[in-house]
Parts: structure tokens; C-alpha cells; sequence
């Protein structure tokens, strides 16, 4: 069995706020129904722990657009994200978190990305394999799954939805005789080994523990004892640069945790995505139907 250890959790928390509307003619509705959305927001929009690389990019978001100053970015815990995000959504009242796909929130709410069109959060995303250097000369078999290593969007918030009510090794563990196919291409031709100890450092977000539990207990189907050591981002980049954890499969790139790359890369190897697809931003339920895209939040008099 895989020993797992934990650091900080990555959190988000979100903010509820009352839609309401009045006024004379249409234009003055609508001017009001926007100011009552930031006052009941108080202008504040809440995004997860400091330490992620897009708690950075999220307040550079209010200093790319107009229409954000003077707005806050508030952070704090996934948990407490969640919770707030279901009551929100309870009661039909509008929220606005920072979020991300694949995650499972999508699947069990109707929610929706808002547009970026300054792309200050960047296209598309991927989740990179990355490993210490040195990795490929003192364990080839590993190094080599690690590199076979890719799958979907479906498949990871499938595991994530599961997980919900079970254990993650257990659900993964059924992930992976039920996707015997998939797997067997990371695996084929590769040699067995005895014993030999892995480590495999993750973000304790949902979407990483589906995939580093995953691929640990690939990694222990061909011999090794994997440890899953759970740290915050900037940690886990100077983990690998250090060469104190010999690998990720959860690095979210370019842009997300892009600083931390072009801090810590110069010791890390970069084994390209393991999952393509993935965005990040601002989300809000689909019923805040008049809020399509970031430029749509009302400017703070």
C-alpha cells in the first residue's frame, strides 16, 4: 500500500449574491440589476488558496480589465467553496468562483466558464507529467510510464465524481482493471522491478488525486513502493527541482503554474500533457444568465 502525506490544501470559497432589477425604462432595469450584482458581491470575487499559481493570475484579471477595479480577489478553501457554491445554487442565488475543468462540480451543477476575451487566463490548458532530473538513468521502467501516460478529460472526472463517495485508491483501483486496455499501453514491454521506492508528489486538489493515485498504482502493478506526497504548487515545482520527489503528473501549464516553471524548471524535466483540455477561470451558475463573460461584472463606482 502507498503511504500518503499532506501539506496545505489547495481551497476555494465563494461569495453568494442577490440579483434584483428596477427602474423606469429597460436601460435604467439593467443599470440597476448590474450594480445590485456587485453590491450583493460587494465587489468581491473569491478564488482558491495564495500559494496556486492562478491566485496570481486572477488578481492580475482585475488589473487587466476596467470594469474590475477596485474589485477584490478574496482567497480562501475548497471546502468551503463547495458549500457555499450548493447553498448558493439552493437557493438560486448568484455566485462567481475561480474554478476549473475537468472538476466535478461541473458534472453535478450547471455552471458555465465565463469568457476571457483579454485571454488574461490564458487558452486551453494541459496537466503535465514532470520529473527531477536524473529520473531516467536511476528508474528507466518508471520514467518510461511516465511518459506513456495520457488519458481524458472523462476519465479523470469520472474518478472524481466516484470518489465522492468512496476512497480514492479504492475508486481508482477500479479505474484501472476497468480501463485494462488504456493501461496496458503504459505498460507494455516494461520490465518489472522489486520493491524499489517512488515518490510521487501531487496537489491535494481532486483532480490530482485522481491521477497520482492512478498512476501510483500503475507504477505498484510493475513492483514499486509509491509513496503520493501532497504539497502546495510552489512547493511541489521546488520539491522537484531539489529532487526531494521524483515525480508529478499533475502540473497544470502554461499558464496556471507557468511561474513556478520558469522559476524551478532548471532541474525539472518536462514529459509534455498527460491530459489535454482543461481551463481555468471565472465560473458562475448558468442562471446568472446575463453574465456571460468577465467583461459583464459591473464596474465599482
Amino acid at each position: 500500500m502507498k503511504k500518503i502525506t499532506f501539506s496545505k490544501a489547495a481551497v476555494l470559497l465563494t461569495v453568494p449574491m442577490l440579483l434584483a432589477a428596477c427602474g423606469d425604462s429597460e436601460s435604467e432595469s439593467d443599470s440597476t440589476q448590474e450594480e445590485n450584482v456587485g453590491e450583493a458581491l460587494e465587489y468581491t470575487i473569491t478564488g482558491i488558496e495564495p500559494g496556486a499559481g492562478m491566485s496570481e493570475i486572477a488578481r492580475q484579471t482585475l488589473e487587466e480589465y476596467d470594469n474590475l477595479e477596485g474589485w477584490d480577489i478574496q482567497e480562501s478553501s475548497t471546502a468551503g467553496m463547495l458549500t457555499e457554491l450548493e447553498q448558493a445554487i439552493k437557493n438560486e442565488e448568484p455566485i462567481v468562483v475561480a474554478g476549473w475543468t475537468p472538476h466535478y462540480k461541473f458534472e453535478q451543477h450547471d455552471l458555465k466558464m465565463l469568457e476571457d476575451p483579454l485571454k488574461v487566463f490564458g487558452d486551453a490548458e494541459g496537466i503535465y507529467t514532470l520529473t527531477r532530473t536524473g529520473l531516467e538513468e536511476e528508474h528507466p521502467e518508471a520514467f518510461e510510464v511516465l511518459s506513456r501516460f495520457e488519458w481524458e478529460p472523462e476519465h479523470m472526472q469520472a474518478i472524481m465524481l466516484e470518489a465522492l463517495k468512496r476512497d480514492f485508491e479504492e475508486v481508482t483501483a477500479e479505474w484501472v482493471e476497468d480501463n485494462r486496455d488504456l493501461v496496458d499501453e503504459w505498460t507494455e514491454g516494461i520490465d518489472n522491478v522489486d520493491g524499489e521506492s517512488f515518490e510521487l508528489g501531487s496537489i491535494p486538489w481532486d483532480t490530482e488525486r485522481s491521477s497520482s493515485n492512478v498512476m501510483a498504482r500503475v507504477l505498484e502493478e510493475i513492483g514499486y513502493d509509491v509513496t503520493i506526497t501532497n504539497l502546495d504548487p510552489a512547493v511541489l515545482y521546488q520539491a522537484l527541482n531539489q529532487g526531494e520527489v521524483d515525480a508529478t503528473v499533475g502540473a497544470w501549464l502554461p499558464t496556471a503554474q507557468g511561474a513556478f516553471m520558469e522559476t524551478y524548471g532548471e532541474n525539472i524535466v518536462d514529459l509534455g500533457p498527460n491530459l489535454n483540455g482543461t481551463v481555468v477561470g471565472f465560473v458562475v451558475p448558468a442562471y446568472m444568465e446575463d453574465i456571460d463573460s468577465i467583461e459583464d461584472l459591473p464596474a465599482r463606482d
